[in-house]
């Protein structure tokens, strides 16, 4: 069993019976749904389950969950996610995909958030490997991309795969990728927020309340 293998095991811990289980995306998200679905048969539990985005959405069904829709909830017992980074305050920096606009509003919407990765994902400070996403309507969006720029010391349209226009995130919008001096993430992240035209950032900051690391076949619990 490999670290991401190991750590979507621990966090089968932590779902229970009749409840509502939100799925992250990603690779080690990917692994969490059918360990899931596995502890469901074997326990016969009843599980409902809401997806982060399209390809986790596909990914339950495929592998047999009983999936409901996120316009049918209010609120949810558990949302299991990935991250981009993760520090040992548990700010979280997600959004290097395309879908985090869903996954912020499961993640806060849900009574336990828990942040799954190994070792590769801890940061001493958020912004230390990959740039911030601000996902920002295309109306008008050099005035927004120029307001970011008030802030950030490097600001970035993302380009898709191909390299042959601007990536488009599931709402139909663009993404900046962005770095910043700015240290105090609550701030940073209510500064981006204000500005016309943001739709969501990849700031996750007093959301989650346990991640569980995976090294060298060892679990390490980091709780706020």
């Amino acid at each position: 069993m490999n670290d991401k293998e190991l750590v979507a095991d621990a966090a089968l811990d932590y779902v229970k019976n009749n409840s509502i289980v939100g799925l992250g995306t990603g690779s080690t998200a990917d692994i969490f749904i059918n360990a899931l679905a596995k502890k469901i048969s074997a326990e016969s539990l009843n599980i409902k389950v809401v997806a982060s985005s399209t390809s986790t959405h596909e990914k339950a069904n495929a592998a047999g969950l009983n999936y409901i829709s996120i316009d049918q909830i209010t609120e949810l017992d558990l949302y299991i996610d990935g991250a981009d980074e993760i520090t040992e305050n548990l700010d979280i920096l997600k959004g290097r995909g395309y879908d985090l606009v869903r996954e912020k509003i499961l993640a806060r919407a849900s009574k336990c958030f828990i942040v799954i990765g190994d070792q590769s994902k801890i940061v001493s400070k958020i912004g230390e490997k990959y740039s911030i996403p601000i996902e920002i309507t295309p109306i008008a969006w050099k005035i927004t991309k120029i307001l970011v720029e008030k802030l950030a010391i490097k600001c970035e349209v993302r380009e898709n795969l191909t390299k042959n226009a601007f990536a488009i995130t599931s709402y139909g919008n663009y993404v900046l990728d962005c770095e910043f001096n700015e240290t105090n993430l609550k701030k940073l992240g209510d500064e981006i927020a204000s500005i016309p035209g943001v739709f969501e950032h990849g700031l996750f900051i007093d959301m989650c309340g346990l991640a569980l690391i995976a090294s060298n076949g060892q679990i390490t619990k980091i709780t706020t």
